[in-house]
């Protein structure tokens, strides 16, 4: 039973960091903005930063499936 919940979490991490490193890609060659009000640089640094960490989250929580 904890399998299904580590597996569904970790698909859940997963699949969110790696939409944010793919929103946050896409936002920087357009140089848009990643958050509105923020230092471009801050926003951007934080956001990958935040998608690397959910994604290895992701996959750390898949490997104890």
């Amino acid at each position: 039973m904890e399998s299904v919940t580590a597996g569904f979490a970790g698909t859940a991490f997963a699949l969110f960091g790696a939409a944010l490193l793919l929103w946050t890609g896409a936002r920087t060659i357009r140089r848009a903005p990643v958050a509105l009000g923020v230092s471009p640089v801050a926003s951007t640094t934080l956001a990958t930063l935040f998608g690397v960490l959910f994604l290895a989250v992701g996959v750390w929580c898949l490997t104890r499936v």
